[in-house]
């Protein structure tokens, strides 16, 4: 499986100069035999959803997941996100809580964000694949370096793009994002578990402060916007 031939294009030239040409081969192979001889989430028609619909030049801010969601039907290929008809797991079930106290967004009845990602929020996670059940199954076998490849490759563009990094595992990438055009929202992970941090961190109303300081357009935090 050739991981790179499988992103758009746009993405195949913004990620060429960060990639190394064996390691994601080795990735590749790793993930093709994956599929082959287990149940594989997201969808292998998914897998690059997050760059299909948020292309290099649209993209405005990125918001890093950790990995996809491992039960039956729930993970497209989106941080955070769900198909419409799926229940909203707890994490974003807080993430729209916040946004109704932060914008004045109504809580989708749905948790399919894809209206975010037309509108140049990549909704990245950290690991692309997951096994169905196990959780973190595919951590260390190769996509960190290659969604760390995407991350520098969006900090070597010119245009603002807002960071968020919510939780202790996202938060080590801000040492990836370093050209001063950038900015970078930390807050604790919105798992219920995690029970500070994360509530009253106010994202979406300082996203869009500094979308429009640095002259770019603003998001339309509801979900159900199609950008």
């Amino acid at each position: 499986m050739n991981l790179a031939e499988l992103l758009p294009a746009a993405w195949q030239a913004e990620l060429a100069g960060f990639l190394d040409e064996k390691a994601t081969a080795a990735l590749g192979e790793f993930v093709a035999s994956e599929y082959a001889a287990h149940t594989i989430y997201p969808p292998i028609e998914d897998l690059f959803t997050a760059y299909r619909l948020c292309l290099p030049e649209q993209t405005r801010v990125l918001i890093l997941g950790q990995d996809p969601y491992h039960g039956p039907g729930q993970a497209h290929g989106l941080s955070f996100s769900v198909r419409e008809g799926v229940r909203i797991p707890p994490s974003l079930r807080n993430v729209f809580k916040e946004l109704a106290e932060d914008v004045g967004v109504v809580p989708p009845a749905a948790g399919d964000l894809t209206g975010w990602a037309k509108q140049g929020v990549l909704l990245l996670n950290a690991v692309l694949t997951v096994r169905a059940g196990a959780a973190a199954s595919h951590a260390g076998k190769g996509w960190e370096a290659f969604t760390d490849a995407t991350i520098r490759a969006l900090n070597a563009r010119d245009e603002r793009v807002v960071f968020l990094l919510w939780g202790g595992y996202a938060r080590k990438k801000a040492a990836l994002i370093t050209n001063p055009a950038h900015v970078v929202l930390e807050a604790g992970h919105p798992s219920p578990l995690n029970r500070e941090g994360f509530r009253g961190a106010r994202p979406f109303s300082a996203t869009n402060k500094a979308l429009a300081d640095g002259g770019r357009p603003v998001v339309d935090w509801d979900p159900r916007a199609a950008g």
